[in-house]
């Protein structure tokens, strides 16, 4: 099987995500990977992710799962200053999320 590209989404003004099914080292799937344009360099990084073609139904149905309305952005809950929070009892001071990961 040759490879085929699904299709492109734009990450920003020097990268895409492309999804591609592929049969790479003999191991058949969907792959989604980052795809860079620059002055430096131009091809696929390390970015990315394999879904075998024997996970292809889960993940299919995974996806499926999610709705636009579960996409919809949340309204915003103002956030305590570092002040009000010493007021706080300890019990009820949040912790404040690592910049860039998300809280689980």
């Amino acid at each position: 099987m040759a490879e085929r590209d699904v299709g492109k989404i734009k990450k920003n003004d020097t990268a895409d995500i492309i999804l591609r099914v592929d049969n790479f080292g003999n191991r058949k799937g969907l792959t989604i990977r980052e795809f860079i344009t620059s002055d430096r360099y131009t091809g696929f990084t390390k970015a990315g992710v394999k879904i075998m073609a024997a996970d292809f139904p889960k993940f299919k149905e995974m996806i499926n799962s999610v709705t636009e309305e579960d996409l919809k952005p949340e309204e915003e809950v103002p956030q305590e200053s570092p002040a009000e929070q010493e007021k706080l009892p300890e019990a009820e001071k949040k912790e404040t999320p690592k910049e860039g990961l998300p809280d689980y």
